[in-house]
């Protein structure tokens, strides 16, 4: 096979959450595969003013890869970026719906009537808001409600304040009646705000009530390197693969991972990402989670964040985490041979 250039670098860029990216870049993978090359692996988060950071959200660089939440993935790819959707991760983040102390609300029935907090940030795709509507539907239709049931209130927020502070300052003033949040930082700022958990949706055995902006979670590349080095998007997933290998088999470090990642305290990593949750970070584009990632997609173009439709599984692109996979089974087979 005939390759185009070697690029000179390849990005990455991630969320404050649990990764297959962030372990690989943490433990020096990703550097290392490709140092050989001559490509130098840089983070988007670690880069100079001169690459513009909103490319975390636009994808608009070459050779850029991005795992993180599906919102702006499927937002870039509504206005035409062209991206390809080469893997997808689930993990459970302990998604919640927080109310005050002394709030009546115990369970989804109670929030019927009740105001929810819809915060809204001046960014280029509001994945927060998308995040709490999304949130609020699961859990209402655990109760057989939906939004209409309830009176959404818009609640201003500052794109670089603490995550879910405005949404809580304003449960703590009483303006709102709930809140929704997730993961180890949503933890750390409700015991912050005297806030208590009311709903669960991780205890609900419908996944589909946990579709949201990590759930399932996209690793998207610039169809330009796929297209002319397929090579290293099959590299770079096989990397992906090994440390999500790694991660099913080291719950201990991977909690040091997690801290570094989310920022948050090994108290609060411990109590959001429950005990099975490292073996989630396994990759694929199984027709489960394609299925629960286009529901996601109708359901944010439903509530008029995306331009246009996107067909996801056209915009799927299977074939390198076929190599990858089957190149890391090589692996492992040469070095443990039966």
């Amino acid at each position: 096979m005939t390759h185009s250039a070697t690029p000179t670098a390849l990005w990455f860029t991630r969320c404050p959450v649990p990764t297959a990216t962030g372990i690989a870049a943490d433990l020096g993978w990703l550097a290392d595969e490709f140092a050989p090359d001559g490509i130098a692996v840089r983070s988007l988060q670690d880069a100079p003013a001169a690459t513009a950071r909103d490319h975390h959200y636009t994808h608009a660089l070459d050779g850029l890869f991005r795992e993180g939440g599906n919102v702006p993935a499927l937002w870039a790819r509504s206005r035409g970026e062209p991206t390809r959707l080469i893997g997808l991760t689930w993990i459970e983040e302990r998604q919640v719906i927080l109310v005050a102390a002394d709030s009546a609300v115990h369970e989804p029935a109670g929030l019927r009537g009740k105001r929810l907090a819809i915060p809204r940030h001046p960014l280029p795709i509001d994945f927060w808001r998308a995040m709490a509507l999304r949130g609020f539907d699961g859990a209402l239709s655990t109760a057989g409600l939906s939004l209409a049931d309830t009176v959404l209130v818009d609640v201003p927020a500052d794109a670089h304040a603490d995550q879910w502070s405005a949404e809580l300052a304003a449960l703590r003033e009483g303006t709102v009646d709930a809140v929704y949040a997730k993961g180890a930082t949503a933890l750390a700022a409700a015991a912050r705000y005297g806030a208590r958990i009311a709903v669960e949706l991780d205890d609900h055995p419908d996944r589909r009530t946990r579709i949201n902006n990590g759930t399932p979670r996209p690793i998207t590349v610039r169809e330009s390197l796929l297209e002319e080095r397929p090579d290293l998007v099959s590299r770079y997933l096989t990397v992906l693969v090994r440390a999500a290998d790694w991660a099913a088999d080291h719950t201990d470090e991977l909690a040091g991972v997690l801290s570094r990642e989310t920022g948050a305290d090994a108290v609060s990593v411990a109590g959001a990402y429950r005990a099975h949750s490292h073996r989630d970070l396994h990759i694929d584009l199984s027709d489960e989670r394609l299925d629960l990632l286009t529901q996601q997609e109708h359901a944010l173009r439903a509530h008029g964040f995306l331009a246009a439709p996107v067909d996801v599984r056209d915009w799927a692109a299977p074939e390198p985490l076929r190599r990858a996979a089957a190149h890391g089974h090589h692996l492992a087979t040469a070095k443990d041979p039966q």
